[in-house]
């Protein structure tokens, strides 16, 4: 994947050109305020960058899932003055009904949010007339929205064979980033993938094992993988139907030389609540009224000695539940180690999943790692070795 694809230093002259920019302004909003706005301060470098080249930047972006119909709770005009206040230069709300007339009279350097691109029944099916619709709004397009690529809709694909396509800034640092990761990674390379279930990242373990050098499974993901290997989990989260699809992962790791590592000392308590009594136990001594909440002390500095012989790491998933203390103890632990061994520059760490960005929050150390990709299913299919519909077409542009 390293560099084909064009960036906005491949764009030449754009001044006065129409630019539509792909971006993820899917906000989260309570009482008409945004609650987060980590989307929109992603989208400011290459709207300004474009605006201050001259260009007439028309951002598109989705809101919520109003299914091709007019919402007004799902407008992006709620979004407008969010996104100027993080900008910090004004922006023009732009309706679809006369979108054409409106960028016709913006402009060299102003920016526009056209509304909710999907309003328009065509987008999520990537319709010829919607993409025709779009394109006839622009010169350029760019797109910025990773988190958006993994589907084949009109803005986010279609758009890429209509018009000069480009990756903006944030796209260019997370396909360079997911490059390092996995693509073309310098070895040994270690993935951590937790969460609650198998059923969930089969496709994402499957996928790794023959990439990665070291797999570090956590979360309760763990206790199916100790129950295929015949440990009692006690009353434990675990898929008991899928043991027999660990054991095959388990065996295909084996065959990819990928070692697994799973816990071997593990924190149990009898009730799932914050700060219950629990004890740190072997995995073979959980009690029948027990359940794994987190990986021990032992088996945590044990992944630490591993990363510490590692040269890349992929995160994706806690090790246990980590949103209720005592049980955060092994993640933020290991995301610490993995921190300072990016610092020293001895490791290239790149995370990506919800639950692990507010994992590395929490830990504080989400500014030490080399990339957090904030992009959830884009992420996750990457992960799995899959084909993102958006970025194919830049590639291909």
């Amino acid at each position: 994947m390293s560099r084909n694809f064009k960036t906005l230093d491949d764009m030449g002259e754009i001044a006065g050109q129409r630019v539509l920019v792909r971006e993820d302004l899917n906000v989260p909003m309570a009482d008409g305020q945004v609650t987060d706005d980590t989307r929109l301060r992603a989208a400011v470098q290459t709207v300004a960058e474009l605006a201050d080249r001259g260009a007439k930047v028309v951002v598109l972006a989705h809101f919520g899932r109003p299914k091709g119909q007019r919402n007004p709770e799902m407008s992006l005009a709620l979004v407008t003055r969010p996104f100027e206040q993080v900008l910090g230069r004004p922006v023009r709300f732009i309706d679809d009904q006369d979108a054409a007339d409106s960028i016709a009279k913006m402009s060299a350097g102003e920016v526009g949010i056209l509304e909710n691109t999907r309003f328009d029944p065509g987008e999520e099916k990537n319709a010829p007339e919607t993409v025709d619709r779009f394109a006839s709004l622009g010169d350029l397009y760019v797109n910025d929205a990773f988190s958006a690529a993994h589907r084949a809709h009109a803005s986010t694909e279609g758009l890429a064979h209509k018009l000069p396509a480009f990756a903006g800034r944030q796209m260019e640092a997370e396909l360079d980033a997911l490059d390092k990761a996995l693509g073309n990674p310098e070895h040994p390379v270690a993935a951590v993938v937790g969460g609650a279930k198998v059923s969930t990242k089969l496709d994402v373990l499957k996928h790794l094992v023959a990439q990665v050098d070291h797999l570090i499974i956590g979360g309760g993901m763990a206790n199916t993988f100790l129950a295929a290997r015949g440990v009692d989990v006690g009353k434990s989260l675990c898929e008991h139907d899928l043991t027999g699809t660990a054991e095959a992962i388990l065996d295909a790791a084996d065959a990819a030389n990928c070692i697994v590592h799973l816990p071997y000392d593990v924190v149990v308590a009898k009730e799932f609540k914050a700060n219950p009594e629990t004890r740190t136990v072997n995995v073979h001594e959980v009690a029948a009224d027990e359940m794994i909440l987190d990986i021990g002390p032992a088996a945590t500095e044990a992944l630490a000695d591993v990363l510490k012989t590692c040269r890349t790491l992929v995160w994706n998933g806690p090790l246990g539940a980590f949103e209720t203390p005592p049980f955060d103890t092994a993640t933020m632990s290991l995301a610490r180690t993995a921190a300072a061994l990016t610092r020293e520059g001895s490791l290239v760490s790149v995370a990506g999943g919800g639950d692990t960005v507010a994992a590395l929050n929490q830990a504080g150390v989400s500014g030490d790692m080399t990339f957090i990709s904030t992009a959830g299913g884009a992420f996750l299919e990457w992960m799995e070795g899959k084909e993102l519909p958006g970025v194919a077409a830049l590639i291909r542009a």
